[in-house]
Order: structure tokens, then sequence, then C-alpha cells
């Protein structure tokens, strides 16, 4: 009976109580993230509306100028392919090649801008594209994404910088000052989306405000001798203020499309303000018609779409292994934001008429291109993402 006794005793002084095996620390391991689907998904769906919007709103013209209703599809169709292309092989190479040739592409880009200038192809009064052969390229969508990648690459270089009012002054005079310039003389809207940019991604990366009051300031500035030097910029000024007595033709066209839509709208295809009554209704006007064709209840669902989006990348910035990427997604992310908001508020006549397009939906080759590539350097840095898991 003792033996028995002392046995019992010895196996519960082996055996772990319940109580310690539920204490016991899980060994965390990490294993590299993939891609995020979430964001790529959102992106798809995005591309794939957009060309049945861009096919919508232009078919009619597109027919009466071209004879071919599918004329702006296919060369939106062609520049989506280029931007996916684009996509894929950034997330092969990955993003951190861009730190090699961050000063080469902003000097390209400073230079294609200054070239548009002198030598560009005029369309519209304005000296925007370039025209190899049968492309046309417009160099201030690339200064757009040449400006974030070298702002995060000086930021991340050096981030202590940031934090002196006269290193962040000169970043921003020498960075962003000359690509604002450039691109103000004939695509002032453009200009000012790339100076917001780059004060966006200073005033994060600094711990300091009244540096940015002051260049604010000289922005608006700024902003004001070109409107005065520019009549037909004035003239957009009046047309916001009083559109029905300045003929602001193309903004109140798309107002009586918003207008018409109602809760739920016409019918996909069925709207009768891009025939004709809206000028290039595919390209800055295209939210007019999402309105007219699906209603307020679409506009909303298309917003939702990209809060989704933005809200993706700024978990990406927030969980990127390094802060040069985790700044050239708060660049994207800042680039889309300003193009969705100025988009919709020049639409619905909240701020003087500019050319900006509603990013992966408006017809814009260029322009798309551009921001699948932004893309593929999103999901690049979400892919070098660790990922921490507990293991039992």
């Amino acid at each position: 009976m003792q033996e028995v006794t002392s046995k019992n005793d010895a196996t519960r002084r082996t055996r772990p109580s319940s109580t310690a095996t539920r204490r016991r620390p899980r060994k965390r391991i990490k294993r590299k993230g993939q891609i995020d689907y979430s964001l790529l998904v959102i992106v798809v769906f995005m591309l794939a509306f957009g060309l049945i919007m861009v096919y919508s709103a232009s078919s009619y013209n597109a027919t009466l100028l071209t004879g071919d209703s599918l004329y702006y599809l296919k060369k939106q169709a062609l520049s989506c392919l280029i931007g996916i292309v684009a996509i894929i092989v950034i997330c092969r190479v990955g993003y951190k090649f861009l730190k090699k040739f961050a000063w080469i592409i902003y000097f390209i880009a400073l230079a294609a801008c200054a070239y548009v200038i002198f030598f560009g192809t005029s369309l519209n009064n304005s000296s925007r594209w370039i025209f190899i052969g049968p492309i046309s390229f417009q160099p201030s969508e690339l200064g757009k994404v040449a400006l974030i990648i070298l702002l995060a690459y000086v930021i991340a270089k050096n981030p202590a910088r940031m934090r002196n009012a006269k290193d962040l002054i000169v970043t921003a005079f020498v960075i962003v000052g000359p690509m604002f310039v450039l691109v103000a003389v004939n695509n002032l809207s453009t200009a000012i989306i790339i100076l917001l940019i780059g004060g966006i991604m200073l005033f994060i990366a600094s711990p300091k405000t009244w540096p940015f009051v002051g260049v604010g300031l000289l922005g608006i500035g700024g902003i004001v001798i070109f409107i005065a030097t520019a009549g037909y910029r004035a003239q957009r000024i009046n047309a916001w203020l009083d559109p029905e007595h300045n003929d602001a033709y193309q903004t109140m066209q798309a107002l009586y499309a918003i207008g018409s839509g109602g809760l739920f709208g016409k019918g996909l295809g069925a709207s009768v303000q891009k025939q004709g009554f809206v000028p290039e209704a595919q390209n800055d006007m295209v939210f007019s018609i999402i309105c007219e064709e699906l209603g307020l209840f679409g506009a909303i669902c298309v917003i939702a779409m990209f809060v989704v989006l933005i809200w993706r990348l700024v978990l990406i910035a927030m969980r990127a292994k390094d802060m040069f990427g985790s700044f050239l997604v708060i660049g994207i992310a800042t680039h889309i934001s300003l193009q969705v908001i100025l988009n919709v508020a020049v639409v619905t006549n909240t701020i003087p008429n500019t050319g900006v397009t509603l990013p992966f939906i408006s017809y814009g080759g260029t322009s798309l291109a551009i921001l699948l590539a932004e893309i593929g350097i999103a999901l690049a840095v979400s892919k070098g993402v660790d990922v921490d898991e507990e293991e039992e």
C-alpha cells in the first residue's frame, strides 16, 4: 500500500498540470508575407468597372468621330495591359531597386516636363503631350510618381534631417519646387497635386508645423500669380462662381447628368448627357455619367471602393518593413486620394473646373499605366511584410 502511494506521488510530480500547459508560452515564428490580395482584388474590380464605364461614356462620340464604338475602349484596354505588365514586373523585382534609380527617374521626368513646354503637342489649347509615333505620353503623370520615389528615398536615407526646419525647406524647394514650376506652366491642376503630394509626405516625415505654413502661403501666392497671368484660368474661377451665366457648358451639363440620375439611375448605357452634351464624357467627367446611369447608389459604391482601396494602402504603409517602403505607399495613397477628391469636387462644381482624372475609371492611357505601376510598387511593399504567427 505504501509502495502504491509513493508511485502515485511520483506520477503526480512528473505529470504537468493542465494550468501549467495553458500557461506555457507559445513559440512565435515569422513568415514572409504574400502580396495584399485584398488590394489586388479591389484594383482588378475597379479596372473592369472602369473599362465598362469608358465604353458606356465614349461609344456615342467614338462612333461619330471614328466610326468605331470601341475606339476609346481599345486604347484604354491597351494601357490597362501595359499597367498589368508593370505590376507583374515590379512585384517580381521588388521595390528596393527604385532606391538606385530615384534621382535618375526624377531627372528624366523633369527633363520630359521641360521638353513638353517647348516641343510638346498642343491639344485643347494646352501643350501637355509628347507623341512618339501613334503613342501619346503625358510627362506630368511621370512627374508624380518620380516625386514620390525621390521623396521616399530622401526621407528614408536621413530621417533626422526632416526634424530640422532648414533642411526641410531646402528639400521642399530643391525637389518639389522644380517639378511644380515646370508642370504648372501648362497644367496647374496637376502641379497642385504634385505640390500637395510633396507637402503631405514631408509633413508626415517632420514633427514641425510652421515651415509648412510658410511654404503653403508661398504656394497660394504662386497659384494666384499663375491664375492672374493666364486669362482662361480666371475665366474658370468666374465659371465656378456662376456657371449658369459664364458659359460653363461642361459643368452645367455634368450637373444635369447628376441630377437626372436620381437614386438608382437610368440604367447602365442609358445616359442622355453622354450623347454630345457632356464634352469628352469619358475623361474628367465620367463620374457624372456614373451618377446618371447608376444613380446616387452607384456613386456611393464607387466612392466606397476608393475608401477601401486607400484603407488597404494605409495598412500596407503602417506595416512596411522599412521607411522607404512605407513612404512610397504613403505617397501613392496621397496621390490617389487627392485625385479622387478633386475629380468628384470638380464634377459636382465644389471647386473650379480642372483637368483631373478619376483613378482607374477615367479614360487616359498615361494616367492609368502610371497608377497601375504605383499599385505594383504598393503590392511589392506588402509582399515584403513579415507576418507574425503563433505555433502551438
